[in-house]
C-alpha cells in the first residue's frame, strides 16, 4: 500500500460502460434524475442549463449504449410529449447511486489523516 501523506487525496470518478461505451457517468446520471423528476427531456435540459438538442442526443446515446431503453419518450398528443425512466432505467440509476456511495466511502477512508504509531 502507498505510504499515505497528508497532501495526498483520493478522487474517484465513476461511470458504467457496456461493450466499451459509456452508459452512465455524472452528467448522464444527473440528466436521468431530472427526467425522472420532471418527466420531460426539455425540463431536464433547462435544469442543467443544457440545450434540448444536447439532452436529446444524450438520451439517445444512453439508450443505444445500454442496449435497451432506459428512457422512454412519447411525442405529441394533447398534453405534449414526455419522457420517463423505464424500470430498467430506474434500476441503472439505483446501481449508479450505490457505486457512488461505495466509492465515496473508500475515498473518505483513504483521505482520513493517518494515525501515528506510538
Amino acid at each position: 500500500m502507498l505510504d499515505q501523506k497528508n497532501d495526498w487525496n483520493l478522487k474517484v470518478r465513476v461511470w458504467i460502460e457496456r461493450d466499451g461505451e459509456k452508459v452512465l457517468g455524472p452528467g448522464r446520471y444527473e440528466l436521468l434524475g431530472h427526467i425522472d423528476t420532471h418527466h420531460s427531456i426539455s425540463a431536464a435540459a433547462k435544469q442543467m442549463k443544457m440545450s434540448y438538442r444536447r439532452a436529446w442526443s444524450l438520451v439517445q446515446d444512453i439508450n443505444r449504449a445500454a442496449g435497451e431503453t432506459l428512457v422512454e419518450v412519447s411525442t405529441g398528443g394533447k398534453g405534449g410529449g414526455g419522457a420517463i425512466l423505464t424500470p430498467r432505467g430506474k434500476e441503472a440509476v439505483r446501481i449508479y447511486e450505490s457505486l457512488l456511495k461505495k466509492t465515496a466511502r473508500l475515498a473518505s477512508d483513504f483521505n482520513k489523516p493517518a494515525r501515528k504509531s506510538s
